[in-house]
C-alpha cells in the first residue's frame, strides 16, 4: 500500500515562510479559521500567547501550511507544513525540495527567487542533468531544475 505524506520545515517565523513557499509553488496558504481560534481561548484550550497576526488574520503562532491545489485521489492534499522551532538552523539540510522548471526557464526562476529573498548557492551537472542549487529565506536548500 502506498502512502501519502506532507514535508514538514521547522522555521522560525512558520507564516513568512507559508507565504514565501506557497507563491514559489503556485500553492495556495491553508486559511486558519479566526472563529475557531477564538473559541478555543474563550475555553481554555488555547492562550492568546499561542497565537499572532499575520497580513491582518488571526492565527496559531506555531505552524502555518501550504497545499498544492488540486488533491491526490482520495482527497489527501500535497501538504507543506511550517512548524515554529526557537533553534536556528545550523548545519545543511539533509532533505530538500527538487522543484522541476525545465533547463529553459532556469536561470529567469533561479533571478526571480533571489529577488524575493532565496540565495543562489551553486550550479551543478551530472551527465545529461543539471541543476542549481539554492536556499530559501530561512536557508533551507532546495534545488531548480
Amino acid at each position: 500500500m502506498a502512502y501519502a505524506f506532507q514535508v514538514t520545515v521547522d522555521s522560525a517565523d512558520p507564516h513568512r515562510q507559508a507565504a514565501w513557499w506557497a507563491e514559489t509553488l503556485g500553492w495556495d496558504v491553508e486559511g486558519q479559521d479566526e472563529a475557531f481560534i477564538k473559541d478555543m481561548i474563550a475555553k481554555g484550550y488555547a492562550t492568546d500567547e499561542q497565537t499572532t497576526v499575520f497580513e491582518g488574520r488571526l492565527v496559531w503562532k506555531d505552524g502555518a501550511a501550504i497545499r498544492h491545489p488540486e488533491a491526490l485521489p482520495g482527497g489527501k492534499p500535497y501538504r507543506m507544513l511550517f512548524n515554529r522551532v526557537p533553534e536556528p538552523k545550523t548545519v545543511k539540510d539533509r532533505i530538500h525540495v527538487d522543484i522541476w522548471v525545465g533547463e529553459e526557464r532556469r536561470e529567469q526562476e533561479r533571478d526571480k527567487l533571489v529577488v524575493r529573498g532565496a540565495t543562489f548557492l551553486h550550479a551543478e551537472r551530472q551527465g545529461p542533468h543539471s541543476w542549481m542549487t539554492m536556499a530559501d529565506p530561512e536557508g533551507n536548500e532546495f534545488c531548480i531544475s
